[in-house]
């Protein structure tokens, strides 16, 4: 086990050892100042005959935690941009500023929810060039991971919650990157420290009917099928969210009837989120494939 937590330190220590990157254009999705979005533009003509890029929707991971934002994948968030990829990195309210709490109830999930339905628009009112924001992919990456997953099933929600849509959103596809994608697992695992719970309770707790109700609403694998093409990536040697989580979830999804690519990537949990590891460029190419795109090599 040392020499596997040898390598996870490593691996977490190149992704955050790379310099952030500035965005093209940052912008407001709602009136808190979490809800904001950063938009990195690909070169020119990078996606076939000068068409314009699909929009990647990309959430940060960080377990739900406040010290870890969006800063974090920029390099990430450019790297996309540099493969032909219009890229939108959303912010969106975690555990308190002064707390070690992870996410916040129902706040958390409403930012996922309003940046999923508004930055597609938001891009194409702030007149951002080379974007086609009709194609939209979303990607996260750990708790991001989650976030996009979750997104994709809001149609599943019951009608009364406030986070339903009437029918699936019109996305291309999915691409989760080691993500929290059954919130049951997760729990029996206690990923990142009991971070589940966390999220889905208000400081001070809540009694086990509330907590198996919220469950019900926030766990991706009790929410399918979506009906959205999904990719789920994967490290082999992930100990932050083991593989088991993601299995789990590829398990619900063929009992539901959904055919989720599940793609098992070489090391652990930060690989898929940096730009020096072949894992980067096997999510980039996966992206650009639901989206019908071409990648810059």
């Amino acid at each position: 086990m040392g020499g596997a937590t040898a390598g996870a330190a490593a691996e977490e220590a190149s992704v955050f050892g790379l310099p952030p990157v500035d965005p093209a254009r940052t912008a407001v999705y709602g009136e808190h100042p979490d809800q904001v979005v950063d938009f990195y533009l690909p070169p020119p003509g990078t996606d076939g005959a000068a068409r314009p890029a699909p929009l990647v929707l990309l959430f940060h991971g960080g377990a739900w935690r406040a010290p870890y934002d969006r800063r974090h994948v920029s390099p990430f968030a450019a790297f996309l941009a540099g493969r032909g990829l219009a890229v939108a990195s959303v912010e969106y309210r975690r555990g308190g500023a002064d707390s070690a709490r992870a996410g916040r109830w129902p706040e958390t999930f409403d930012d996922i929810a309003a940046a999923v339905d508004t930055v597609p628009g938001l891009a194409r009112g702030l007149g951002l060039p080379g974007i086609d924001p009709d194609r939209v992919v979303l990607t996260g990456h750990s708790a991001g991971g989650h976030a996009v997953l979750w997104a994709a099933a809001r149609h599943r929600l019951p009608s009364g919650t406030p986070w339903h849509l009437a029918s699936p959103s019109p996305h291309r596809g999915v691409v989760a990157l080691a993500p929290i994608a059954d919130l049951a697992t997760a729990r029996a695992l206690d990923v990142c420290s009991g971070a589940v719970d966390e999220l889905l309770q208000e400081e001070g707790g809540g009694g086990d009917d509330e907590l198996t109700v919220r469950l019900g609403l926030a766990d991706p694998a009790a929410l399918l099928p979506t009906a959205i093409p999904t990719t789920v990536v994967q490290g082999g040697t992930d100990i932050v969210v083991p593989a088991a989580v993601a299995d789990a979830f590829a398990e619900a999804a063929a009992r539901a009837g959904q055919d989720v690519r599940l793609i098992r990537s070489d090391g652990g949990h930060f690989p898929p989120i940096d730009p020096t590891t072949p894992a980067a460029h096997t999510v980039a190419e996966e992206i650009a494939q639901l989206a019908g795109a071409q990648t810059a090599p």
